[in-house]
């Protein structure tokens, strides 16, 4: 299979009733009646609804939500950070079955509100959930899908050099970097990894700004986990020209700038947040936990519409080795600078 196979799988439905950890006390958010409409909401970070991204991804799947199950979707955006807290309760006053909180920065918000509306259904997206029999949360290995755009990025550079721009310095955006920086040494051991970090998700002139120092400063290639920031990275890889590229992430962003962007670290934000909504509207939500990775195709790479002829056979080939020795539990992918330290790439053929 080569890496335009590597397209996210809808399985996270099935993994939605097998995978979770159930919790001790059977859920109270029942499956709507057979007249009744489900009615899903959920609540952005403070990036919105046009991050072309994370957030964007989660919309996707609400309104999935709404082609195939004919449910009730609706968003609300925040512009601030006591938004959050408001903006689930009102929600949850609003009767909807399903709200979900798009974000680890909604945690403290969700613990406040979810133990207050028992009968509502709430999912968090790379946060942890309350343990409570209405939540549930939705986590990625996204250290493994960046590992595989780190691997392409080191095999594809033509100066030896290549970046990556994170949004806040966090553990979980940590996790993007030590995959990624992980995936270049695999393919190119003396490649030099730039880093940088805007500092928040929304200023889209800070990531151009870092994106083209790192340019200047000898990348070819630059690898976004920045929110909306990013769109400011692929400005950059378009403005600097042929022979330069950026990498997207969350959602498939090779679109925004065709030709520019090597591929995009997809992440099935989308896929997980239907998932939810169609076990609820089935009647077999249960709590807990879901930590999807490539095994169950919770994160992949793009199918690089647009530059994929670009790409070698043999590097196409070697992506997919490592896609299949991660899958196959074979190769454990650092997700912290700790573990980055102690990595040792596997041997490619």
């Amino acid at each position: 299979m080569r890496v335009a196979q590597f397209l996210l799988i809808i399985g996270v439905l099935a993994l939605l009733s097998a995978c979770a950890k159930k919790a001790d006390e059977p859920s109270t958010g029942g499956a709507p009646s057979a007249t009744k409409r489900l009615r899903a909401a959920m609540v952005t970070d403070i990036a919105g609804i046009g991050d072309r991204s994370f957030n964007e991804s989660a919309w996707r799947g609400l309104q999935r939500a709404e082609k195939e199950l004919g449910a009730e979707v609706r968003y609300l955006e925040s512009a601030k950070l006591p938004d959050y807290e408001q903006n689930l309760r009102l929600l949850a006053q609003q009767k909807y079955d399903v709200v979900v909180a798009v974000g680890f920065a909604m945690e403290d918000a969700l613990k406040k509100v979810a133990p207050q509306f028992p009968n509502t259904i709430f999912a968090i997206v790379d946060g942890n959930a309350p343990d409570l029999p209405n939540c549930v949360s939705l986590k990625f290995r996204e250290h493994e899908g960046s590992f595989l755009v780190g691997a392409l990025a080191g095999a594809m550079t033509k100066t030896g050099t290549v970046g990556f721009v994170g949004g806040m310095e966090i553990p979980l955006i940590k996790k993007f970097e030590a995959g990624y920086r992980a995936g270049v040494m695999t393919t190119n051991p003396k490649a030099k990894v730039l880093v940088g970090y805007t500092g928040n998700w929304t200023d889209t002139s800070k990531g151009k700004e870092l994106a083209l120092s790192q340019y200047e400063r000898g990348a070819d290639i630059v690898y976004h986990a920045s929110g909306q920031c990013g769109l400011g990275v692929i400005e950059a890889a378009k403005q600097r020209g042929k022979g330069h590229f950026a990498i997207g992430v969350d959602s498939d962003q090779d679109y925004i700038a065709p030709g520019f962007v090597l591929t995009s670290m997809i992440k099935g934000v989308d896929n997980a947040v239907f998932g939810v909504c169609k076990a609820v509207a089935e009647g077999t939500f249960q709590p807990g936990t879901l930590d999807l990775g490539i095994k169950e195709n919770g994160v992949g790479i793009s199918p690089m519409k647009y530059t994929k002829p670009l790409v070698p056979a043999e590097v196409l080939d070697k992506i997919e080795n490592l896609r299949q020795m991660i899958a196959d539990g074979k190769l454990q992918v650092p997700q912290s600078e700790e573990e980055l330290r102690t990595f040792q790439p596997p041997a490619l053929p």
